[in-house]
């Protein structure tokens, strides 16, 4: 079996006010043509499909058009998706059936019985192959909120989730590590026995997660920080042997976790910020043999679009603006115009600082995005960054809160408070209707 492995496409995202639906579309075209190149089985996005939980209907257009294609193209290929924190878990949830017939299966978020406990079957999701057996077994994990995990207690019964957690979950519950990981964990385990009770020998199992894992790299400044009470990174461990493959989402950078192969994260398909420029964006494609990996192998994404930090440190107003004029680019379409953020060091206010911006790049086939203004506070001290509007947006109101419940009380904000604000951050949009 042949898997390909994405997340993080964003669809609807605009940089600095400007749209990026050419570069959308060019990306999911380049990935119609991957999946037959590559002969792909399963394709897994791994969350945060759309940028917002209310995207657009252009956005939500190609993203159907895109599933249309597929089938077109490829009758027999299975897709499985999940939703991220940026994405509405009802609203990808919606249109189960018309997903269904495109032999795509889309988990938004966690279901209970009527009785409370988690209903486990909406995550563990059969793989089927072109005659229609049952090839493969999938845990489809959406982003989990507080609400999501079942509440753990170390090695026995806990009769509020039916979920039995006397086993190795990667979490040390007896030393009271943070209850949100191990019921993470939980979930994750008590999926994977259910998926390993029905699978038959020769069917591998893969998981998708959309998550911060422990010693990720994150960009500076385009991913949601995911903090659950005091846990922000979960521990590899979480993830059982018996497991394949893990296509991960959420953080923008391809990488590995830890030292493990088969546990990754594939990035986002384009930068989403500047500080992304030198991401190497990709999908993986992964062979699965039998119940084990055999081989994975990273495909880069072109890029149609570039984005420029012009000059490529902060730099006194002038010597900023010549580097500016100096710019010898050729002639681009409108659409393919790169993406410019210029740098400049000030040592006080410079209220025409846009319009000699602007002024010395007239004629040149660039967007203007975003103009990054740093001042030196004090002799010899390195030049801060002043908050734009747009940095003011990225403000992470869970950073906020513990940097003001520190500066008040002079200690960390209990893990309860921190708890109850996450949960009102990461609670899903719609209200339910009376």
């Amino acid at each position: 079996m042949r898997l390909l492995h994405t997340s993080d496409w964003h669809l609807g995202q605009t940089l600095h006010h400007y749209d990026r639906t050419h570069e959308h579309q060019h990306f999911l075209d380049w990935l119609l043509d991957t999946l037959d190149a590559e002969a792909t089985d399963l394709l897994l996005v791994a969350g945060d499909i759309f940028d917002t939980a209310n995207p657009s209907a252009a956005a939500q257009r190609q993203l159907y058009r895109f599933l249309t294609e597929a089938r077109r193209r490829r009758p027999h290929l299975a897709i499985v998706m999940i939703a991220g924190n940026h994405d509405s878990p009802a609203r990808l949830e919606a249109p189960a059936p018309f997903l269904d017939w495109f032999g795509a299966a889309c988990v938004g978020q966690v279901h209970r019985l009527p009785d409370g406990t988690i209903d486990v079957e909406k995550l563990v999701v059969p793989v089927r192959d072109a005659g229609g057996r049952i090839a493969a077994w999938c845990l489809a994990i959406p982003f989990l909120r507080p609400s999501d995990v079942p509440r753990v207690e170390a090695a026995r019964d806990n009769t509020d989730t039916g979920i039995h957690t006397g086993f190795d979950t990667g979490i040390d519950t007896e030393t009271g590590t943070d209850p949100y990981q191990a019921g993470v964990a939980a979930l994750y385990r008590s999926a994977l026995e259910l998926a390993l009770s029905r699978r038959q020998p020769g069917q591998p199992i893969v998981a998708l997660g959309h998550c911060h894992m422990r010693d990720g790299e994150v960009s500076e400044d385009s991913e949601r920080r995911i903090v659950i009470g005091g846990a922000e990174a979960l521990p590899a461990g979480i993830f059982d042997p018996a497991i394949a493959y893990v296509a991960l989402g959420h953080l923008h950078r391809p990488q590995k976790v830890g030292c493990h192969e088969h546990i990754r994260y594939s990035g986002s398909p384009l930068p989403m910020s500047f500080s992304e420029i030198h991401y190497p964006h990709q999908v993986v494609s992964a062979r699965l043999e039998g119940e084990t990996l055999a081989e994975w192998r990273a495909i880069p994404v072109p890029r149609p679009v570039d984005l420029m930090r012009v000059p490529l440190t902060p730099r006194p107003l002038e010597q900023a603006l010549d580097a500016l004029r100096a710019l010898d680019l050729p002639p681009f379409p409108d659409a393919l115009q790169p993406y410019l953020q210029v740098r400049v060091a000030l040592d006080g206010p410079e209220p025409t600082l846009r319009a000699k911006v602007e002024a010395a790049l007239d004629g040149k086939p660039v967007r203007l995005a975003r103009i990054e203004v740093s001042t030196a506070a004090a002799a010899g001290e390195a030049p801060a960054p002043m908050l734009s509007l747009d940095d003011l947006n990225r403000l992470d109101p869970a950073a906020v809160f513990a940097s003001l419940y520190r500066e008040r009380h002079g200690a960390e904000a209990p893990a309860t408070l921190a708890a109850a604000l996450a949960e009102l951050l990461h609670a899903p949009d719609e209200v339910a209707a009376p």
